[in-house]
């Protein structure tokens, strides 16, 4: 191309990602931003949290409770399948879950990983917060500390989610002894076709004072292997607050989210001045850039994996963004709780 400069191939699918996003905010309206008074912002599958979590806050409940109290209305849901109660199991069909989260004022946090048995794991990361000079607590620590505050232990493994495990179990080869569902079967059963559905619910809150509480609680990866962790109980990665700056989390690719530390990078995008959708946008970036050196990448170089963020900060400014197009996310304020669309990199398809 004349008068072109002589890019490298990485340079240039650098400078392509960098237009995406261009692009995407520059066909946005200007950041959205409460009118003043508590707000909460959620991943898309939290519409009735955030609800919640806004009510909570307008009683005068501390923003890390009732952050809390609307993530446990999904933990409890047997329908969200990457959440507490049926959520999608390890590769052993065991359900183990993860949870964190973080109190403004305080500057604390609480988190517990791998924990079986437990519907509302963000319930024990609050206690391992309060009730502890930890941070994080893992497997039977973490399940032993839940038994000595009153937790019940329950199976949480729902028919629907079991079914869902038989069936991947199944069909992962054509060299074992299980013989995957009839033709006839399937089509009497569809929600035995879903792959691994992403999931985890993220939920940042502010209350009228300027207070932030956080939460992020997950099932993880469908069918993961045994004792793996995500992003979602690190704190710095799934979740991190600064009570003088803002508030941000994540849903997705965890594994991705922990090599770019995005909640924290996001919380510093937006202390040195960023909007909450260019700090989340500044972090997407990294990450596409990371997949390209460590193999995730399409040859378009596009990540094979899709990433969301979420950040509220001071000011009440607000966004939800993910890698790919499609993402919504959920907000609520004085103006109701509803779902809007999040900004993107790259345009599905």
């Amino acid at each position: 191309m004349t008068g072109m400069p002589d890019l490298s191939r990485r340079q240039f699918l650098s400078a392509t990602a960098a237009g995406y996003a261009a692009l995407s905010l520059g066909a946005r309206a200007p950041a959205a931003q409460s009118e003043g008074g508590a707000v909460a912002v959620s991943s898309a599958n939290g519409l009735e949290a955030v609800r919640t979590a806004w009510e909570g806050m307008s009683q005068g409940g501390r923003p890390v409770d009732a952050a809390v109290a609307g993530v446990n209305l999904v933990e409890r849901d047997p329908n969200d399948l990457s959440v507490g109660y049926g959520g999608l199991p390890n590769e052993n069909g065991v359900v183990e879950l993860d949870a964190a989260v973080m109190d403004g004022p305080t500057h604390n946090a609480g988190a517990v990983a791998s924990l079986r048995g437990i519907k509302t794991p963000s319930q024990v990361a609050l206690r391992v917060m309060r009730r502890t000079d930890h941070v994080l607590l893992v497997g039977q620590g973490a399940l032993e500390f839940a038994r000595a505050h009153g937790f019940q232990e329950e199976n949480l493994l729902t028919e629907r989610s079991r079914k869902l495990w038989l069936y991947w179990k199944e069909r992962r080869s054509d060299r074992d002894d299980w013989f995957p569902p009839s033709d006839e079967e399937l089509a009497e059963d569809p929600i035995l076709r879903n792959e691994r559905p992403p999931g985890t619910i993220h939920l940042s809150a502010r209350n009228e004072s300027g207070d932030f509480g956080c939460v992020t609680t997950t099932s993880g990866l469908a069918f993961k292997i045994p004792g793996r962790v995500g992003d979602s109980p690190l704190i710095g990665d799934g979740l991190y607050l600064d009570n003088e700056v803002g508030s941000a989390g994540s849903t997705g690719r965890g594994e991705a989210v922990i090599l770019s530390c995005g909640s924290f990078a996001i919380v510093e995008r937006m202390r040195s001045g960023r909007t909450p959708e260019q700090a989340c946008h500044d972090i997407l970036e990294r990450i596409v850039d990371q997949s390209r050196r460590n193999g995730l990448a399409d040859d378009q170089g596009r990540p094979s994996f899709n990433v969301r963020f979420y950040a509220l900060s001071k000011d009440g400014k607000y966004a939800g963004a993910s890698m790919y197009s499609g993402g919504k996310f959920a907000v609520a304020d004085a103006a109701g709780a509803r779902l809007e669309e999040g900004s993107f990199l790259f345009q599905r398809g």
